[in-house]
């Protein structure tokens, strides 16, 4: 399994794109709509916020969605849309949610409309997805001048402009692209999302859009998603909220002509196996990249009871506020670790408990069988202060296991978060 360059077009049979149509104004700009007189060069420029993704052939798919009671328009169009396991596309805006908002449904199905138009499909054909500012009428003028533009630009090298077309409070595009054998032919997955901010899934991340040109039947495509979304995007949180907009959604066009993969075979498990990674690097770089985030935290739960429970104290303490703070801080507070274990509600015998903080620079005790050691403040300090810090955590109980990933706390997101909306 190698790791390349390309994204969603780097499967056989994908192209995609990116445009800036004005969805959202940029501020100074005033409340006029970016429509009037609006060039080609003016759609190339600037944050872009539409974005479309294509197949050469009709695609079996599968979705996974938020669980938050209350969800967007975008997500009933397209499983309205998916009800026959069939999809030749996704368009996606930012800027805006399109939630608890008016015409929210009309206007989602209005934009699988124009992609239909724009390429010559129907608009059943598509998954529509939006991501932004909750409670605000699309801007669907935008939106309808600006696709056409967009399909004139769909390329076998536009992953990188379909990723920046969705990101809102994202610092960095995230996107991912493998390659494998299955049959002796080379079949690749490719994947773009977006989450920064409003990140507690309980099915896939904010938006996640993977591609794939292998042959495998609607039914195990769809099997393997909801596998691995709880044990990559499901272990993810930066602020312990759910989004009205998560969405994860997965074409495969079959164009990599392998042995079609309809049973759980060795090609299955090479093909779930290859979407893990997919999954887990990008759940790992929205943690990452949470809004404010000076560095990503991981915590192992390992020798625990059973997995569920290892997920639960693991995702307890990557979304504890005091240990998020404490690793903005890089204070090896490890009572703040126990603590959160002690209210995820999972079962655990705390006398049994030891914690390490490990990073680059080294790997220090700080807990064992429950009670503090003595250590080296400045090492742990030192330990803390890295990009990328992880926090393991033996309980001594079981042979199970879970890993989860947060970011720390910092000044920025507050100041993020109190102006997003204006």
């Amino acid at each position: 399994m190698k790791q390349i360059q390309g994204g969603v077009t780097a499967p056989k049979g994908f192209t995609a794109g990116g445009v800036r149509c004005g969805v959202k104004q940029s501020k100074g700009e005033g409340n006029q709509p970016l429509l009037a007189n609006m060039s080609v060069a003016d759609y190339l420029s600037g944050k872009k916020d539409l974005a479309l993704i294509l197949s050469e052939r009709e695609c079996n798919a599968a979705a996974t969605y938020t669980m938050n009671r209350v969800k967007a328009a975008p997500l009933y169009v397209t499983m309205e849309h998916l009800e026959d396991g069939t999809a030749w596309g996704i368009i996606a805006n930012s800027g805006n949610a399109n939630a608890c908002a008016p015409q929210s449904h009309e206007n989602a199905e209005a934009m699988c409309e124009f992609a239909a138009a724009a390429t010559g499909h129907k608009a059943g054909d598509f998954v529509v997805a939006s991501t932004g500012v909750i409670g605000q009428t699309l801007n669907i003028a935008a939106i309808e001048k600006g696709v056409p533009v967009l399909a004139e630009q769909l390329s076998s090298n536009g992953s990188d402009a379909a990723a920046n077309a969705i990101m809102t409070t994202d610092t960095e595009k995230k996107e991912i692209a493998v390659t494998f054998t299955l049959g002796g032919k080379p079949v690749t997955i490719g994947a773009i999302a977006k989450g920064s901010g409003m990140i507690h899934p309980n099915m896939g991340t904010m938006l996640c859009f993977i591609t794939t040109d292998c042959a495998i039947t609607h039914e195990l495509l769809e099997q393997t998603l909801h596998e691995i979304v709880p044990r990559t995007f499901n272990r993810v949180t930066v602020d312990g909220d759910t989004s009205t907009n998560d969405m994860c959604v997965i074409l495969a066009n079959g164009m990599a002509e392998n042995p079609l993969v309809e049973w759980k075979d060795d090609s299955y498990t090479v093909f779930s196996k290859a979407l893990h990674q997919v999954c887990e690097h990008l759940a790992r770089c929205i943690a990452g990249d949470g809004e404010g985030a000076s560095r990503l935290v991981t915590c192992k739960v390992h020798e625990a009871r059973s997995e569920e429970s290892a997920e639960r104290l693991a995702k307890a303490v990557v979304g504890s506020p005091l240990v998020k703070a404490a690793m903005f801080g890089a204070d090896a507070n490890w009572g703040r670790v126990l603590c959160a274990m002690g209210y995820s509600k999972a079962p655990f015998r705390p006398e049994y408990v030891d914690v390490k903080f490990q990073s680059d620079v080294g790997e220090i005790l700080v807990c064992q069988a429950g009670a503090g050691v003595d250590f080296d403040e400045d090492y742990a300090k030192s330990i803390l202060s890295q990009d990328e810090v992880s926090i393991d955590i033996c309980l001594h109980e079981g042979n199970q296991e879970a890993t989860c990933w947060g970011c720390d706390l910092t000044y920025d997101y507050v100041k993020i978060n109190g102006d997003y909306r204006t």
